[in-house]
């Protein structure tokens, strides 16, 4: 687990784009269990690739398209064990990725972004890959 004081930086990169924070098993099983319309689930690290493209590829994204997810959640890999690990029940048959980016649809998963897709790649070619995936979902 990482001390706080060097994740709250990367919280709040989230948070302060309108992400809410999901931080243990039961607010993750409420929010799914209520999940109407689209969701964007952004499962955050303290990675490189995290940092460099999913974060500023999902702000990107969500300020330069017109047709966007409803609810904005975020849960923390290595922080906040409890709340990922519930989170990455929702998104089977994925392995366990962060970062990660999942897009639901009334409850269902209907696109995900596994790390493999997010490392090497920008953050404008992230942001870009996301306006097409909202485009046909949101």
């Amino acid at each position: 687990m990482y001390p706080e004081h060097l994740v709250a930086p990367m919280r709040q990169d989230l948070t302060l784009a309108g992400f809410e924070e999901l931080k243990n098993a039961e607010e993750v099983a409420n929010f799914m269990s209520q999940q109407k319309g689209t969701a964007l689930v952004v499962v955050n690290s303290v990675c490189g690739c995290a940092a460099g493209a999913a974060r500023p590829g999902v702000k990107l994204a969500l300020s330069q398209s017109d047709k966007k997810p409803e609810k904005l959640v975020t849960v923390f890999a290595g922080v906040d064990q409890e709340a990922t690990a519930k989170t990455r029940e929702f998104l089977l048959p994925y392995p366990p990725s962060s970062p990660s980016i999942a897009l639901f649809k009334n409850g269902e998963l209907v696109h995900f972004v596994e790390r493999h897709h997010i490392e090497g790649r920008s953050a404008q070619m992230i942001a870009q890959h996301l306006q097409q995936v909202f485009e046909e979902y949101c």
